[in-house]
């Protein structure tokens, strides 16, 4: 019998080296800044919901309006999607127990596929687990070495890990700037393949891609072009059908993504376009061939959501009513909220402690909503993240700008380096106050 030890001094030799191995655990134990936000008491992340409301959550025991949610037509907790739901689970089980190559494939992802690709008026459609695995999936698989990825800077972290995967080279070119684009084009070697890929809205921004000079530059050079509709997918849009059709570019964007855990309030993802492409993925993502195909629950509450959808447009013209009345009361109160022209409202707070503090508070006076800091945001430019629903009340919304507003003039958000001078940024951040100082001293020597 050969044993692991034999096994290790044969691959060593005899003639060990007295190296002490790298302990691969050293950094966890070093690991700081949660542990520091906990200390100082204003830790936002994992918080448990007991329930789900949609417009409302209780955690705690205590109800919050949700402005941290992706839910845009509130329809997570729509009793018909949630029987849906139901309903395939009694007749398909609780999983599918395989791959969609092998034993994994049921009638109702078939019929959700069909179902997309009509609605997105697309030849075919495949789905995957997750929208992260649709990104890895599509980008690791549809380029060679050799190619290029051309990638804005601000795309999902599910693109820009979907490039790093791919064998081909990466190229970032400036945020939603289709000169940049042009030029990284121009770059390229004439024999390499090139896909151009961006987020139809920006998860972080709210920014919307200005998709047809971008499209423009794309075809001047022979770029293939991707298009994540995981944000714009129910809020742009012909009957929220995305910012590809927003734009009337469906017959020149090859490649759309979408995912189903915002507009459509489940999860998953899936990819559209023609049907050798979706064939060729079919067998070729790995992400796709080697992972259990999505649970008969999501696949039946995603068919009843998208139908929902169409036949109930009131909700998307609710959506915008609310989008609108909240960029133009956070810009009263003071907030700068950037280029954002969707549901998703950042709002910027600059100091990294301070985001926290304010997210806090925001808990605690009854609003749930999350920050973002680097390296989600640049360093320095920390925000409150917030996204809208056609489901909020306009009692939830007027109280939501009132707390703000409050907090804002309680804690001297307007008076942090980020507003007051907002050219200079510290690049390093943490999560520990000055003991003496007030919350106006935080970050006071960037």
């Amino acid at each position: 019998m050969i044993y692991f030890a034999d096994i290790r001094e044969n691959l060593m030799g005899s003639n060990q080296s007295s190296a002490v191995a790298r302990d691969l655990y050293q950094k966890c134990r070093e690991y700081r800044d949660s542990a520091d936000a906990r200390a100082q008491g204003f830790y936002p992340y994992f918080r448990c919901i007991e329930e789900p409301h949609g417009n409302y959550v209780v955690c705690e025991g205590e109800r919050k309006i949700m402005i941290g949610s992706n839910n845009y037509l509130g329809l997570a907790q729509d009793p018909r999607v949630i029987e849906a739901a139901c309903e395939a689970t009694r007749r398909y089980g609780a999983g599918c127990t395989g791959s969609r190559l092998l034993n994994g494939t049921v009638k109702l992802h078939v019929e959700l596929e069909e179902a997309l690709a009509a609605f997105l008026q697309r030849e075919s459609v495949v789905l995957f687990s997750t929208g992260f695995f649709a990104n890895q999936g599509a980008l690791s698989s549809l380029t060679e070495e050799g190619d290029a990825i051309l990638c804005d800077r601000e795309n999902h972290a599910s693109i820009i890990d979907g490039c790093q995967f791919a064998p081909a080279r990466l190229v970032p070119y400036r945020h939603n700037s289709p000169a940049s684009l042009r030029n990284r084009l121009k770059r390229l070697p004439d024999e390499a393949g090139r896909l151009v890929v961006m987020d139809g809205v920006f998860s972080m921004s709210g920014d919307i891609a200005d998709l047809p000079p971008l499209v423009e530059a794309s075809k001047e050079h022979g770029a293939f072009v991707y298009v994540d509709e995981a944000h714009s997918l129910g809020v742009l849009g012909p009957q929220g059908r995305g910012t590809v059709h927003h734009f009337g570019l469906n017959d020149e964007v090859d490649i759309v993504m979408g995912t189903f855990s915002k507009s459509l309030g489940s999860m998953g993802g899936f990819i559209a376009g023609d049907g050798q492409m979706i064939e060729f993925l079919k067998h070729r993502a790995r992400c796709l061939i080697f992972t259990a195909a999505l649970a008969p629950a999501v696949a039946g509450a995603v068919l009843k959501a998208l139908e929902l959808m169409q036949e109930e447009p009131e909700r998307i013209t609710r959506l915008w009513e609310n989008t609108m009345k909240m960029h133009e009361g956070f810009k009263r109160i003071g907030f700068k909220i950037g280029t954002t022209k969707t549901p998703i409202v950042p709002l910027l707070i600059g100091s990294e402690a301070k985001a926290f503090i304010f997210t806090q508070r925001l808990f605690e006076e009854g609003i749930f909503a999350t920050p973002a800091i680097y390296p989600a945001v640049r360093y320095g430019e920390a925000i409150v993240r917030t996204s809208f629903m056609a489901t909020h009340t306009e009692s939830d919304l007027d109280r939501v700008l009132e707390i703000f507003e409050k907090l804002a003039r309680e804690l001297g958000t307007f008076n942090d380096p980020a507003y007051v001078n907002p050219t200079r940024r510290k690049n390093v951040f943490d999560f520990r106050l000055p003991d003496a100082a007030g919350l106006e001293e935080v970050r006071a020597d960037s």
